[in-house]
């Protein structure tokens, strides 16, 4: 199972927020490029970026930001990169720039038709986030919570062919309360898709419940406020995870 550490890009630094609350921005860096190289030194076998100013936008922002970081990690590990994304163009550019994976949120829960025309487009390339609270799918930055079910969403976006989900639980992150097992757990044993949990991620307790599981369909867990603050050491938590159930 992959530990990713995650970097998100408000105004061209390394922050962290709470619920998706951008007033609530910890700034962690003035060089994400040079958090992206810590992380790859330190064990990271994937990065996990959010444009946050793209997310509110609803277009790319931190491009700067991603391309230096993209410069600086080179061919070592894939970066998965979500925040902002609305059109196939902008998904091209990321490709090229480097970029791995694009993971696209909210845009896909609005508009279905973008997502199925981006897995089309650019297939094996496309990761869906969804976001939930109480099990609905949250959007737009977590400000509305909309009627869908998000087992009933994921599916339908796997028979489209994305390569994975990304699975928030919008009550938990940022706030260093624990992951959401039991909610993950369900998402996954629903999908053949895999899941990457998000949100909560505080210690390496959460590894182990999240190991304990991982049979059922999760590859990964996305950890960012845990290893910035130092609640969880990166480097102990992805070698706990590949001991327990091998490595992602």
């Amino acid at each position: 199972m992959l530990i990713i550490p995650a970097i998100d890009l408000k105004d061209g630094h390394c922050v962290r927020l709470k619920q998706g609350e951008m007033d609530s921005a910890t700034v962690f860096s003035n060089n994400p490029a040079e958090m992206a190289a810590r992380w790859l030194e330190a064990g990271a076998r994937r990065l996990h970026l959010v444009d946050l100013n793209g997310a509110f936008a609803g277009k790319p922002v931190n491009e700067a930001a991603i391309k230096a970081i993209v410069y600086e990690v080179g061919d070592d590990i894939p970066i998965q990169l979500g925040g902002g994304i609305r059109d196939l163009d902008t998904i091209e550019r990321y490709l090229d720039d480097g970029v791995s994976y694009v993971i696209i949120g909210s845009a896909a829960v609005k508009n279905p038709g973008f997502l199925h025309d981006a897995c089309n487009a650019f297939p094996g390339h496309i990761i869906v986030g969804l976001d939930a609270k109480d099990g609905m799918v949250a959007v737009e930055g977590w400000s509305k919570v909309t009627h869908h079910e998000v087992v009933d969403l994921a599916k339908k976006f796997q028979d489209y062919g994305v390569e994975a989900v990304v699975y928030t639980d919008i009550g938990r992150d940022g706030m260093m309360s624990g992951v959401n097992v039991d909610a993950t757990v369900r998402l996954a044993q629903a999908l053949s898709i895999p899941v990457i949990a998000s949100g909560g991620i505080t210690n390496l307790d959460d590894i182990r419940n999240l190991c304990a599981v991982a049979d059922e369909g999760i590859m990964g867990a996305i950890t960012g406020r845990a290893i910035y603050e130092g609640s969880l050491d990166f480097t102990s938590a992805q070698k706990l995870a590949d001991q327990l159930c091998g490595e992602g």
